[in-house]
């Protein structure tokens, strides 16, 4: 039984190793590019499926690197618009879900350490809940002056400085308050959630740099994916497939960026959140978040498409993106 055991456990390492995406690195199409940064692609098929999917990697460390956001008002850029805007940085990618009426970005952008844009607290009901309304807490992956990276939830609002962050994810309540200030969000949770839910409490989320979307797909190395909590994808849509734009870091300190086209039949069909996540953990990454996708996904390396957008217009205008630039 244990030479069965050991055979079967042996084959299953086999599998598992075979069953992960291999990457190619693709720095030479990229140039230049600083020692800090590599750029890798894949085709391998995801569960028999065609996949075109890019990352980047750079260090969190390197003093030769500055790791920037950006956002519009009233209105959207292109990702190619914003690499004009900010003089040709080295990598620019999108980030935020935003309102196409508003152009408003739905959740939290800060540079450095300027907050230009607040997650959305609140989620209108439809049908039998009309007059009511959801309240989740949404994420971001911030960076903060160390240079050390994080992925949490924040309750973010224009009356503090600094959003609250909490380090797991937060069951959304219901009421029928269309906007609450931050000590009434917080009442009303542990009123309808009690104490044990909003413990540990938030801290002040100090970070410098800081770009938003959801759900987390990637916690404590583990695929858990939060969007029961963050409340971005209704029923099954979470196992719909989509160009994908997505972002983490790893244990050693390497921001990991990715994207991947979508909705390219016989191409490249796209990710669903858990393959997205699954890509996220084998790369190395211990806390990673899903941004806006679909027509929007989007990363230009010194100026050149990586994946092919999918919107017949070619690139989608945005109102937020994540930026590198080389300082020298």
């Amino acid at each position: 039984m244990r030479r069965i055991a050991f055979i079967l456990f042996y084959f299953a390492l086999i599998f598992k190793a075979s069953s992960q995406v291999r990457w190619t690195l693709v720095d030479s199409l990229y140039q230049p590019l600083p020692s800090g940064v590599h750029v890798y692609r894949t085709n391998d098929p995801i569960e028999g499926k065609p996949n075109i999917a890019y990352y980047v990697s750079a260090k969190l460390k390197d003093r030769s690197l500055a790791f920037l956001a950006d956002t519009t008002s009233k209105r959207r850029l292109t990702p190619s618009g914003f690499y004009q805007k900010n003089q040709e940085p080295l990598l620019v990618v999108n980030t935020s879900f935003f309102s196409f009426t508003t152009h408003q970005n739905l959740n939290l952008v800060i540079n450095e350490g300027q907050t230009l844009a607040y997650h959305v607290h609140a989620i209108a009901g439809k049908g039998a809940d009309t007059l009511t309304w959801r309240h989740p807490v949404g994420s971001a992956l911030g960076i903060y002056k160390n240079r050390r990276a994080d992925v949490a939830w924040q309750f973010t609002d224009s009356s503090a400085r600094y959003p609250l962050a909490f380090q797991q994810p937060v069951k959304p309540f219901k009421d029928s308050v269309a906007t609450h200030a931050r000590k009434s969000f917080f009442a009303a949770m542990a009123t309808q959630q009690g104490a044990a839910q909003t413990r540990p409490l938030p801290a002040a989320w100090k970070v410098q740099i800081a770009v938003g979307g959801g759900p987390v797909l990637v916690q404590n190395g583990q695929i858990r994916i939060a969007n029961n909590e963050e409340l971005k994808f209704a029923g099954k849509a979470i196992a719909d497939k989509h160009p994908r734009t997505a972002m983490g870091y790893t244990a050693n300190g390497e921001l990991i960026v990715l994207v991947a086209e979508g909705r390219f039949p016989g191409r490249a069909e796209g990710l669903t959140l858990t393959q997205t996540a699954q890509l996220l953990q084998e790369i190395g990454c211990i806390e990673a978040l899903n941004l806006d996708g679909g027509g929007s996904s989007c990363m230009l390396i010194n100026g050149k498409e990586t994946i092919k957008p999918s919107d017949k217009e070619g690139q989608r205008a945005v109102p937020g993106v994540f930026i590198i630039k080389a300082l020298r």
